[in-house]
């Protein structure tokens, strides 16, 4: 009878630290908010691709997890490239749908916004999509980790690479907003400290359809080199152009600051062979990316995955491992279990995330290969050069950051 009691009062025990322990999780779901474009510029290179990302990360998790029995699921909302759209959804995700963190968000103004919001309300902010590197700067957050790219890292890469091989003089053509000017602001930097200089600068509206008059300006700079700080629809329309324009002809050469698979694959190898930029992942580096990549565009209705969609999925994977780690989903603690753990994934490989949020691996410096040497669909890029992770972001004590300690 004695046992029957100790084994009854074990057993109620067990059961109320099974519930304190489940209770961790709030709602007994964890709950993922893909925040991007789903129908303007930024839709291909992020949209419902960084959506199928997310979800194979889940799926692929919970296959090497048996053990991790708590529901996962994803939603997405559209935030229009409008930082009052984006903040009105992360406000209502947040307080009356129980989403614990919010993913991907292309749109540095919208990203700003949400890791705001985010550190305010202590849940979680995983950008893969957005580039400006305040982020891990005077912005950084205990709330947010800058996953895949940043335009630090850009303009270390493309720059320094284009001013040392002789494109020493510069024009810049800027997408007026945060993401264009902190891409404009990185770069010009790179370009003074390599002894360059910058003939001018014109900003654009976001989703211009037409650039001649900024083109134009550009061609009577007579620079040697014109960069493009932009992305996505307006990067595209603006190569087009200047193909039209006889600019490349003329002898000035184009710097797609930030370029994409998508970008390459929507203007067609006759206008972007040749093209130099900065990525930190390709579908065709490994045995491990172009498995990752099969099942992808079997999902995605055969479209390739861009870095930013891959920085989803290596970002929710991550997540993933801390929450179940933790047992628990409080966003500044998961924040903080995701920068102690190191990071490893099939497709970024070995990492770090930093004490002020930015997610360490390498970059690789692309060249668009002409049709004659691409050998089908999505075979467009020759790896010209890899920059190891140490190098490819911008060194912990030069951002700013006040998670960082001063020496």
């Amino acid at each position: 009878m004695k046992f029957k009691r100790k084994l009854i009062a074990a057993a109620a025990a067990l059961a109320l630290t099974a519930g304190a322990a489940h209770a961790q999780i709030s709602g007994n779901v964890v709950k993922i908010g893909i925040l991007n474009d789903q129908s303007s510029l930024y839709a291909d290179l992020s949209g419902q691709g960084s959506v199928v990302a997310a979800k194979m990360a889940v799926e692929d998790f919970k296959a090497a997890n048996k053990g991790f029995t708590t529901p996962v699921e994803v939603i997405f909302a559209d935030h229009q490239n409008k930082a009052d759209v984006g903040s009105q959804i992360a406000n209502k995700w947040y307080d009356s749908e129980g989403v614990d963190v919010i993913v991907d968000t292309p749109n540095s103004g919208v990203a700003l916004a949400v890791n705001q919001i985010t550190k305010d309300k202590g849940k979680a902010f995983l950008n893969s999509g957005a580039a400006t590197s305040d982020l891990t700067g005077k912005a950084c957050s205990p709330n947010t980790i800058h996953w895949t790219y940043d335009t630090w890292m850009l303009a270390n890469g493309t720059g320094k690479a284009i001013v040392k091989t002789g494109g020493d003089s510069w024009f810049f053509v800027t997408a007026d907003y945060a993401f264009g000017h902190a891409l404009e602001r990185d770069t010009e930097a790179v370009v003074l400290k390599n002894g360059g200089k910058v003939l001018g600068k014109v900003r654009a509206p976001i989703n211009t359809q037409d650039f001649s008059s900024f083109l134009l300006q550009a061609q009577a700079s007579k620079a040697k080199i014109i960069g493009l700080a932009n992305a996505g629809g307006d990067t595209v329309n603006s190569i087009k152009q200047a193909s039209e324009f006889g600019i490349v002809k003329g002898g000035q050469n184009l710097a797609g600051l930030l370029v994409f698979l998508t970008d390459v694959h929507g203007l067609g190898l006759e206008k972007a062979q040749g093209l130099i930029f900065t990525e930190t992942f390709y579908w065709d580096l490994n045995d491990q990316t172009r498995a990752f990549t099969k099942r992808f565009a079997a999902a995605n209705g055969g479209k390739y995955p861009t870095m930013v969609q891959a920085g989803v999925y290596s970002a929710v994977t991550h997540y993933l491992k801390a929450v179940s780690a933790l047992n628990g989903d409080d966003g500044t603690k998961v924040i903080a279990k995701m920068k102690e753990m190191p990071t490893d994934d099939p497709l970024f490989g070995k990492g770090i995330v930093r004490a002020d949020g930015r997610k360490i691996h390498p970059a690789y410096l692309v060249e668009v290969k002409k049709p004659s040497e691409s050998k089908g669909p999505y075979d467009y890029y020759k790896i010209r050069a890899t920059i190891p992770a140490e190098e490819a972001f911008r060194p912990m004590a030069d951002g700013d950051c006040p998670l960082v300690a001063k020496k």
